[in-house]
């Protein structure tokens, strides 16, 4: 499969790189920087908010399926969020539309159901709860995406992920973690399942301790194997950990990202 990479600059995206081509995929890069040392495929200096520039790739480029990992990581102003994250995603499904190209993997985010309070575990079908104008963001966005799988008949999948790092160091970690080889595993079975329609999975590793339900991704052939418990003699407790476990999106639900929607 030739897959269009957004966000290939970044963590999540060398990982993914890697992790992709090993099982036998074509990665073209796209970032808004020039590609990192080492990249040896196709590569677009693009922002993702430019439908024109995004045009120009697909008309480059012969693709079969789009990984939209791009976008901020961070909070800030709603109208920064929303070209980030929406606005990004827009451009890239009218320039499937286009060119007839059916599946897209999308990096969704837990925060996009951060404001439910930590209870029960959480499945696919919980109502959006967006603890953070990023959440607001990652919600809209995966409205757009699913309006898009309903007019276009396009296969879209929102991974919701948790915490991607290369080990758990938080107490809130032991839950929400996604390690790097479950990060992969995530997104081939987002790329390669049968039909998907729009589809909604959490992505994190295989937890003990996890607050999210992994049968969704399971139903789409997301098997994660590693676990965050094997890490849990290692993690100090915190004070932060209580507020932390309060809601489901840990500490955007917390007074600490309060601020104007619209910054000045």
């Amino acid at each position: 499969m030739r897959i269009l990479l957004t966000g290939a600059a970044g963590s999540l995206g060398r990982v993914l790189t890697l992790g992709l081509c090993d099982l036998g995929h074509e990665v073209v890069g796209l970032d808004l920087v020039p590609e990192p040392e080492g990249f040896t495929g196709r590569w677009h200096t693009v922002d993702c908010s430019d439908a024109a520039a995004v045009r120009a790739v697909f008309a480059e480029e012969r693709l079969d399926a789009v990984v939209h990992f791009a976008g901020r990581t961070d909070e800030v102003d709603l109208p920064a969020e929303l070209t980030s994250h929406v606005i990004t995603t827009a451009a890239l499904l009218d320039a499937m539309v286009e060119h007839r190209i059916t599946r897209i993997v999308y990096a969704g985010s837990n925060h996009a159901v951060g404001r439910t309070p930590r209870r029960d575990l959480l499945s696919e079908d919980a109502l959006p709860r967006a603890d953070s104008f990023y959440g607001v963001a990652k919600v809209a966005a995966e409205a757009l995406l699913q309006l898009y799988a309903d007019r276009y008949s396009i296969d879209a999948v929102s991974c919701r992920i948790g915490s991607f790092l290369p080990e758990p160091t938080t107490t809130r970690n032991l839950a929400t973690w996604l390690s790097p080889d479950d990060a992969v595993r995530m997104v081939e079975a987002a790329l390669t399942a049968a039909a998907p329609g729009y589809a909604v999975l959490y992505g994190i590793s295989d937890n003990t301790d996890a607050w999210w339900d992994l049968e969704p991704g399971r139903r789409l052939g997301y098997e994660p194997q590693d676990d965050a418990a094997a890490y849990r003699d290692s993690i100090e407790p915190r004070d932060e950990d209580e507020l932390e476990a309060s809601f489901v999106g840990g500490p955007y639900a917390g007074v600490d990202f309060e601020r104007p929607a619209l910054d000045g």
